[in-house]
Parts: C-alpha cells; structure tokens; sequence
C-alpha cells in the first residue's frame, strides 16, 4: 500500500487549490458548485448570503446572485439537506431516501429510530401533506395542515414545529421538495414534480461516488470522522492513504492533486466556506483558531458577529469583521485580526479584496482603506 508523505504546507495546497481558491481564478459559476459539490444555505447575511459569498470568493466580482436563482429556478442545482447541489447529484441519495425507514445492518442508530417512530406516529398528518400538495402545490410550510397526533419535542427552535420538522423527515424519505422560494419562504410540492426522472445509483455504489466527490473538492480528508447528518467529513476508502507531517493519524488524499503546481492569492471566505468547515481539520493542516462568533454575546467575541476568515496563498492568515449596512449604502471594516504580520503585498492583496468585495455588494467602504492602513480590534462589547 502506497502511503504519501506530505508536509502541512502540501496538504494544504492540495487543499486550497480542490476548492478552487488559488489562481487564476475560475470563471464559470455551475462550473464550480459540481466541483464543490455543495453550496451551504444560512439565512444570515450580515455581509452577504453564504452561498453567493462561497462563490464570490471564487469568481470575484464577474459573479451575480442572479445566476444562483436561475439556476435554482431552471433546477440545475435544486436545494437538498440544507444545500444547493447539482441536480444530476440527486441520484446518489434516492436509495437512501428509498431505505430511509430501514438499516443495512437491520438496525437503526436511536436518534434515527426515534425520528421514524415519530413519522409513523403522525402518518395521518403525511398523508394529509401529500394530498394537499398533489391537488395545490407548490405551498409554503404555513398553508400545509397540522393534522399531528404527536408533538415533536425539541429543546431547540424546533419545539412543536410539526409540520416543518415532518416535511424534512419526508424529504429525507424522497416523498417532497423545495420547489422554490417565496421571497425566504420554501415552497413544497411533491418530489415526482421537482427531481429529475434519472436512473437511481444503488446504495453501495452511491456512497462511494459521494466520498469520491466528497475527497475531490476537499483534496485531502480523514477517512473517519464524526457522524454528520448532513454532509460527512470524512471519506471513507476514497483516494490514497497519507499522512501529513506533524500531524498524527491517517488520511485520504485525491492522488490527482499530488505534484501539481501552486499559485496562490487572497481571498475571503464565508463562515461556512467548505476550506475552514471542518473546524479540526483547519487547525490540524492551517493550524488556524476560528470560531463563528454571532451565538456568543458581544463582549466574549474576539473577532466579531460575522468575521470572515481571510486566505492568503496556502495560510489562514486573520479575519475581517466586517458588515454590510445596505440601510446606509456601506461596508462597514470594524477590524482586520491579523494572525501573522502583514507584508505589504499581504496588505494590499487583502485590501484589494475588501474594496472588490464591497463593490460587489454596491457599497462604499468605511473606514475607506488605504494601502498602509491598519483596523485594530474594537473594544470588547462593541
């Protein structure tokens, strides 16, 4: 068994260059969601939706948000799990959805058996969605019936959401879909009208397509990782074994990333860029400490509500807490943390993103920022 030896530095170049942040820049916007495989949806925009900010970090300013919602709205990408994703992708999940109720192993994890048993519980609710939808959809959640027998119980915003928490559970098992938004509101309506009619992958052979493309737009993963309902970190048997120089255990990288030249440049990323989500894996190969900080009162954050983390070549070099006030027309620079010294060409290629990134939002920066100027950060309680 072939085993590579890679510095940190090489993984992470490997890393930078699969998600398409080094130089030159790509061009082509669909392009790049199949080579990301995924775009995160979050509702908070302080500076910018994160999936139009993923992808102005990759484009620049050439992006327009208009081509994510015509591709949305002629269902090249289509909204699955929480993420845009290529709508050719939505074969590799149909067999799960198909076996949603049942384990290979013939037995469900707890947590996953809880949800099933809830589901069926409230069956008569299900049939009721699906009926509503066949004969008036696509419909907001708010005009669906709340026929539920069972409360769903959460300690979280989900308390009592029956009907949003049922419509996700019949996502899962490939029964409904988001056939569009109305303004933020999802509009529902039955899977058969919103999928494309492609041949479905069996499972087996999924599940290594998916890790496949999962380590492709990584370019280096561990092969195990902790059990994400969502989107896994890890790969599993995907790429080559390597292990990464000062950093202890095994991983997976793609064997097409390896030797290939690098250029690198400065970008700005999204809190849940796919390069820094992986919050372990950032520290262990970028050795980076970042945390989202809007869940944390203001006087215990140290970069800011919404700090983008900023990319320089192959490190993760500070964080910019900035915000987008559209109210005053300005992009609002509060502070720039730097991790490391700033070189002058550091400064003026992060400058240049800041001015770039506010002229894509149709903002003037404020303070406006000059080649040798410095943000420091604000006082705790800002």
């Amino acid at each position: 068994m072939t085993v590579h030896e890679l510095s940190r530095a090489e993984a992470r170049r490997i890393a930078v260059r699969a998600q398409r942040l080094d130089s030159p820049r790509p061009t082509d916007f669909i392009d790049v969601v199949r080579r990301l495989t995924l775009l995160h949806i979050d509702p908070t925009a302080a500076v910018a939706p994160s999936a139009d900010l993923v992808v102005w970090s990759r484009l620049g300013s050439s992006y327009s948000p208009a081509e994510l919602v015509t591709a949305l709205e002629n269902r090249t990408l289509i909204e699955l799990r929480a993420m845009i994703r290529p709508s050719e992708d939505l074969a590799l999940y149909r067999a799960d959805m198909a076996e949603w109720e049942r384990s290979e192993r013939g037995q469900l994890p707890g947590w996953r058996e809880s949800q099933r048993d809830w589901v069926r519980a409230n069956n008569a609710c299900r049939l009721d969605i699906l009926d509503r939808l066949r004969c008036d959809g696509p419909l907001t959640s708010r005009e669906l019936p709340d026929t539920c027998t069972v409360p769903w119980r959460s300690t979280g915003w989900t308390n009592n959401r029956n009907v949003t928490q049922l419509l996700e559970f019949m996502v899962l098992r490939g029964e409904v879909a988001i056939a569009g938004r109305e303004r933020r509101e999802r509009l529902w309506d039955l899977a058969t009208r919103v999928y494309p009619d492609d041949p479905v992958v069996p499972a087996g052979e999924a599940m290594h397509i998916r890790n496949e493309r999962r380590l492709s737009a990584l370019g280096i993963a561990r092969a195990r990782g902790p059990e994400c309902p969502v989107e896994p970190l890890d790969v599993g048997e995907a790429g080559e074994t390597a292990v990464v120089e000062g950093v202890r255990g095994m991983w997976r990288v793609d064997p097409s990333s390896l030797g290939l030249p690098f250029s690198g440049r400065a970008a700005l990323l999204s809190p849940f860029d796919r390069l820094i989500h992986d919050r372990k894996r950032t520290v262990e190969l970028f050795e980076f400490d970042y945390q989202l900080e809007m869940y944390k009162a203001a006087a215990r954050r140290r970069w800011g509500y919404f700090a983008l983390p900023i990319l320089y070549g192959d490190r993760l070099v500070g964080k910019l807490d900035a915000t987008a006030d559209r109210e005053a027309g300005v992009f609002r620079v509060d502070a720039v943390h730097r991790d490391v010294p700033f070189t002058t060409p550091m400064t003026t290629a992060v400058h240049r993103e800041i001015n770039d990134l506010a002229r894509w939002l149709e903002l003037h920066v404020t303070p406006p920022l000059t080649r040798g100027s410095r943000r420091r950060r604000p006082a705790a309680g800002r």
